[in-house]
């Protein structure tokens, strides 16, 4: 009997020895790979015929354009890949973003544009169904979204309108003294860098009628800049959304309404699409809830290496990690 029970002992020893050694080989699969090394981008470009990418933050600094990124794109292209461009960003409607694109040479169309503030207008037009010609929208935000809305046939009030950058008195208000405007169905906010009290007390007077639907953009806290890293739409929104009592239905990234529009007007294989951002919780989130075959974090914008390979957060892992978008075209070339 004890030489049985010795023997099964070693014998479960051992098995536990094995388990143990496959639930570590198991996360070092799954731990996210660095492409530092020509077979791993190579094996990178193999997997997907279609990539995703985020702007800020993997393309640009505000206006500074990061390293090899036309040259990025065009090996890309030249290898039969689609291209698409999703982005947070709402202050630019995709029509300005071409623009911005071609002061940087990069060819880019609008229809391979996606931005908060287009997903924004879809979901006011297709998801609350307002009525073009006849509801209206309170914009707390730039015109990114007041150009997306106005292509729909839907009129927008606030936004850039120059009166809401008088001092606020609620007796003169131009906006509150004859009382607010009962064809506004919906407000919607976003990234505002001319936020001011008399912007925030009148969106608060539309957030207080319980027929004003409530829409954020996005809930980014913030942005990079070339430098900086400075506060985004979601701490502008928690403003509002905080003083009305309100949660906002978030049209942008990660929310998978955008995905499910993208991928159905653009036909793509979910499984031979990646992902590329600069942000764990919304780009690569985006990326994985989506079920996207793979994800590509980019350590140019907001997050660090650290915090890619750390497993212990809140935030979902990518496949990928770059310490930049251009280590594909330089490891390939």
């Amino acid at each position: 009997m004890k030489t049985k029970y010795l023997f099964q002992s070693a014998d479960c020893t051992r098995y536990l020895q094995k388990r143990a050694n496959t639930i570590k080989k198991m996360t070092q699969t799954n731990s996210p790979v660095k492409v530092n090394s020509k077979e791993v981008a190579q094996e990178l470009l193999d997997q997907y015929d279609t990539f995703l990418f985020d702007c800020d933050g993997v393309l640009w600094l505000g206006s500074h354009l990061l390293p090899h990124i036309n040259e990025t794109l065009e090996m890309l292209l030249s290898r039969g890949k689609k291209l698409y461009f999703v982005t947070n960003n709402s202050t630019k409607s995709r029509a300005a973003y071409t623009k911005k694109f071609a002061s940087y040479g990069i060819k880019v169309t609008e229809d391979q544009i996606f931005t908060s503030g287009y997903a924004s207008a879809l979901y006011v037009r297709d998801t609350l169904k307002l009525t073009p010609g006849k509801d209206k929208v309170w914009v707390f935000g730039e015109a990114g979204i007041t150009e997306e809305l106005k292509l729909m046939g839907i009129e927008s009030l606030g936004c850039n309108d120059p009166r809401l950058d008088e001092p606020f008195d609620i007796s003169s208000s131009p906006f509150l003294k004859n009382g607010l405007d009962p064809d506004v169905k919906c407000v919607i906010a976003g990234l505002d860098t001319k936020i001011n009290y008399h912007r925030l007390a009148v969106t608060l007077q539309y957030l207080q009628q319980p027929d004003v639907k409530f829409v954020a953009t996005n809930i980014d806290s913030t942005y990079p800049s070339k430098g900086h890293i400075l506060p985004g739409a979601g701490s502008m929104i928690e403003c509002v959304a905080f003083s009305s009592g309100r949660e906002p239905a978030a049209c942008g990234k990660p929310n998978p309404n955008m995905l499910n529009a993208i991928v159905s007007s653009k036909k793509i294989d979910r499984s031979k699409c990646c992902m590329v951002g600069d942000r764990l919780n919304t780009d690569m989130r985006f990326g994985i809830e989506g079920k996207l075959g793979g994800t590509l974090l980019v350590l140019t914008g907001i997050e660090t290496e650290e915090k890619a390979l750390d497993s212990t957060g809140d935030h979902p892992l990518p496949k990928y990690y770059a310490e930049k978008l251009g280590d594909l075209y330089e490891l390939t070339k």
